[in-house]
């Protein structure tokens, strides 16, 4: 008799026609099988789905080249299926599930003719943990199979957690005919299932990644007790040995793969990477908030990557230890068959092919490699993951950390009165957008907690959740906020070096946990002491020192005001906390003139 799984399998592989159905069991045999198949059998229009990279410095590497109009997540093709419009949210597109259904058996039915079409059975968490979901997605891309199998734990954990039951997230993926127009990602929450066509991009393809471990996963939490965050987890180790645990939450491409691997510049010191993009954290049995990394590999940004802002993935990449890594829309240096990005170290390379594999020269009007090109690589090759990685437990979070790129405004660094002034800054976090969304590059826009684009629910709620999480945790961590993006008004340049250095802003952090130092109190929050941050062997003047602090009086006045204008759009689901930290912010600041 078949089993559940069977059944959905069966049932979708009629609607979608493939010529053949295989089974995943996640191993580096089939891994290799799969890459020679997207080398020598399987094409994305003219060209291969994969070509072999030199081993000599990159070695078990390959390129992968998405079709031109794929090159990012698609926000305003991305919907949330909730049968009420009001429990999507204004923060997502909404559809009524019905009619998303309608509309995605049309596009679904037979499109999978003439491929194959993999079943993946994969565990987000350790399948030791109670909180871990096994789920199974359905694809017709063998880039698609390659890539989850770097991204989770794939085979046969996922295959016993679910047994005989029903009890599993569902994906189902193809990428079409590849027409932006045909082009949806649908996530049902009450039904556990993601189904998504016409894309072969990351985040809109890795179903596993953004559409499962936060939008149905935050759907998931805010029932089950606990949060579903776009976080990375780092540990700081100071000299003595201790270990202080933090998560932070960054928009894609503002640094946070960055922090997450940073090589301290500070003696003594060292960070351990726990993870860099996902966070599920849960309430311990010792009152602590505990956070598990819910993925098994990085799928981060390539250009800006060097020596200087990454050396812990540059040695990643370059490990090759564990089959394979992809690099997707990265150039190609033709003399050398390697990859190459934009501030890669070295010079440029003589001869090389952009992204779409087309003669590109220094001169040429756009960059070589797609800006948001990405490395998909295993965690088990960074040099600086944590020992606890595979701790079934996870870590215990003491410090939740808030930021994104501002040149202005955002000080440095400050910490929360308490966790519900904490989860109102959150709420109203702004950030510069970037390349890892289509159509909003250098847009200022809200971003509460990181999670605008990826919260599976109406964010009037989410702030709700956050609150009653902090009333529910017996020993909650502190909250800050920081931001190494702040540039002199005259020059432009960035006031602090960040990288390696962000590690004396870590240290404050983790001195303040421990209640090793004082803080001085402004209108938005706790700010160091001057002396410290640990400044020493650091060429920062005191002026500039002065800048990344500086509480612009009449700038947060109008901050505060369009962040009011922001609340607005929730209404009655905004928490009426939300609303008091509002007014207690613009009475500090009023009366600190």
């Amino acid at each position: 008799m078949a089993t559940p799984l069977e059944e959905w399998v069966e049932e979708q592989a009629r609607l979608t026609k493939p010529d053949e159905v295989y089974w995943c069991d996640g191993s580096e045999e089939e891994a290799q099988r799969l890459v020679e198949i997207g080398m020598t059998q399987e094409r994305l229009g003219d060209h291969p789905v994969f070509y072999e990279l030199s081993h000599k410095n990159f070695p078990n590497s390959y390129l992968h080249r998405s079709h031109p109009t794929d090159v990012a997540r698609t926000e305003h093709l991305t919907f949330v299926c909730h049968p009420d419009e009001v429990t999507t949210g204004p923060n997502n597109n909404w559809m009524h599930p019905n009619e998303a259904v309608e509309m995605l058996t049309k596009l679904t039915d037979g499109c999978m003719r003439g491929r194959t079409m993999y079943v993946l059975p994969y565990m987000m968490g350790h399948p030791d943990n109670p909180f871990s979901k096994a789920c199974v997605q359905l694809t017709d891309s063998v880039y698609v199979a390659v890539s989850m199998r770097i991204m989770t734990r794939m085979g046969e954990a996922a295959l016993a957690r679910i047994g005989s039951s029903d009890n599993f997230v569902k994906g189902l993926h193809s990428v079409g005919d590849l027409d932006p127009n045909r082009r949806f990602i649908m996530h049902f929450p009450l039904d556990n299932l993601v189904w998504s066509v016409g894309s072969g991009y990351g985040g809109n393809a890795l179903l596993g990644k953004k559409c499962f471990s936060l939008r149905i996963a935050s759907w998931l939490g805010l029932h089950e007790g606990w949060l579903a965050e776009h976080m990375l987890i780092i540990g700081v180790e100071d000299p003595e040995g201790e270990i202080t645990y933090m998560a932070a939450a960054l928009p894609s491409a503002s640094g946070k793969t960055n922090l997450a691997l940073l090589q301290s510049t500070l003696p003594g010191y060292r960070v351990w990477t726990v993870g860099d993009d996902i966070a599920w954290m849960y309430i311990g049995d010792d009152g602590r908030l505990w956070a598990v990394n819910p993925e098994v590999g990085f799928f981060g940004v390539l250009p800006g990557t060097s020596m200087k802002t990454n050396p812990n993935m540059i040695r990643c990449l370059a490990s090759g230890e564990f089959f394979p890594t992809l690099f997707t829309n990265a150039a190609l240096d033709v003399d050398t068959r390697e990859p190459w990005w934009e501030g890669k170290d070295g010079p440029v390379p003589e001869h090389v092919e952009d992204w779409q594999g087309k003669p590109w020269t220094p001169g040429s009007e756009k960059t070589a490699a797609h800006p948001n090109s990405r490395f998909t690589v295993s965690i088990a090759q960074c040099p600086s993951t944590s020992p606890e990685f595979h701790n079934p437990k996870g870590v215990p979070i003491s410090a939740l950390l808030f930021g994104g790129r501002r040149t202005r405004l955002i000080p440095l660094v400050y910490e929360a009165f308490n966790w519900q002034h904490g989860v109102f800054a959150a709420s109203a976090m702004g950030t510069e957008t970037t390349s890892a969304a289509m159509h909003m590059v250098g847009m200022l826009r809200r971003d509460p907690m990181a999670m605008l684009p990826f919260c599976g629910y109406n964010m009037g709620d989410y702030f709700r959740h956050w609150l009653t999480m902090g009333q529910r945790i017996p020993h909650p961590p502190k909250l800050f906020f920081i931001n190494w993006f702040r540039t002199d008004d005259s020059t432009g340049e960035f006031l602090w070096p960040g990288f390696g250095e962000n590690i004396r802003v870590l240290k404050w952090i983790a001195d303040r946990v421990r209640g090793r130092i004082g803080a001085r109190e402004t209108p938005i929050g706790l700010m160091p002491h001057q002396g410290d941050i640990e400044l020493s062997g650091l060429n920062v003047s005191q002026e500039a020192l002065e800048r990344l602090f500086k509480v612009h009086r009449e700038a947060w006045l109008a901050e505060a005001a369009e962040v009011g204008q922001f609340y607005e759009q929730f209404g009655d689901r905004l928490p009426p906390e939300l609303w008091e930290e509002h007014h207690a912010l613009v009475k500090r600041l009023e009366g600190s003139a």
